[in-house]
C-alpha cells in the first residue's frame, strides 16, 4: 500500500519531505505536485522507477521524461544554453513550462532523444515540488499523472491513492494543482518552437 502524506501546499512539512525523499532514495516511486497537474517521479538513476512509471501509463520506449529541478543552476548542468535561451528560460522560471533543450554528458544516454540528443527540464512554481528536489539534492525523473484511457489526470489526493495504492510507494496530497499541463518549448534549434500550448503563456517564446 502506499504511503499517503498531507502537506502543506505553501509550507510543507519538512519531516513529510524527508520521509519522502527517503521513499525516494530505497527506489520508490512517488506521486507529488506541481504548478500544473500531479506527477509521478522517482530518481534519475532508477531504472526500475522509469519502467514502473511505463507500465502505469501504458507507455512505450518512445516516451520522454523531463527532469524536474529546484533551481536554475541544477538545470544549468542538465542541459546546453546558449545567451538567448539562457535569458529567456530564467525569466520564465520557475513556472508551468517544459523546455527541450540538447542535453549535457550528465543527463544518462537513456534518459536522451537518441538522434536529437535532447531532454525536457522544468523547474515547476511548486512549493512542495521545490522542497522534494532540494531535500533529494538531485533532479526527479518524472511524467505527469494521466491514467491511460482518461481526459485528464487527477486531481484529488485520495482518489490517486485509491486509484495508484498498489503500483507508487506514496501518494504527497498538497490538495488540487489543476488538470492543465505544462506549455513544452522546443529549444535544439537556434530559435524556440512552441509544440504544445499549456498552463504557460506561451506568446513569450513565439
Amino acid at each position: 500500500m502506499a504511503r499517503y502524506f498531507d502537506v502543506h501546499p505553501q509550507d510543507p512539512q519538512p519531516r513529510a519531505i524527508a520521509q519522502v525523499v527517503d521513499l525516494l532514495r530505497g527506489g520508490g516511486l512517488v506521486v507529488y505536485p506541481t504548478d500544473s497537474c500531479y506527477a509521478l517521479g522517482c530518481r534519475v538513476g532508477d531504472q526500475e522507477g522509469a519502467e514502473r512509471i511505463r507500465r502505469i501509463r501504458h507507455l512505450d520506449d518512445r516516451h520522454h521524461f523531463t527532469l524536474v529541478c529546484a533551481e536554475f543552476a541544477q538545470l544549468g548542468q542538465l542541459v546546453h544554453l546558449d545567451n538567448a535561451a539562457f535569458r529567456a528560460i530564467k525569466a520564465a522560471t520557475p513556472g508551468p513550462y517544459t523546455f527541450i533543450l540538447k542535453a549535457t554528458p550528465e543527463v544518462p544516454r537513456r534518459l536522451a532523444h537518441p538522434k536529437k540528443r535532447s531532454v525536457g527540464v522544468r523547474i515547476p512554481d511548486n512549493r512542495v515540488a521545490q522542497a522534494i528536489v532540494r531535500e533529494l539534492g538531485e533532479p526527479l525523473l518524472s511524467s505527469t499523472l494521466l491514467l491511460p484511457g482518461q481526459d485528464e489526470p487527477l486531481t484529488d489526493g485520495w482518489q490517486i491513492k485509491e486509484e495508484l495504492d498498489h503500483v507508487v510507494d506514496a501518494v504527497v496530497d498538497a490538495g488540487d494543482c489543476g488538470t492543465v499541463p505544462t506549455t513544452v518549448v522546443d529549444w535544439t534549434e537556434d530559435a524556440p518552437e512552441v509544440v504544445r500550448v499549456g498552463a504557460g503563456d506561451a506568446s513569450r517564446f513565439a
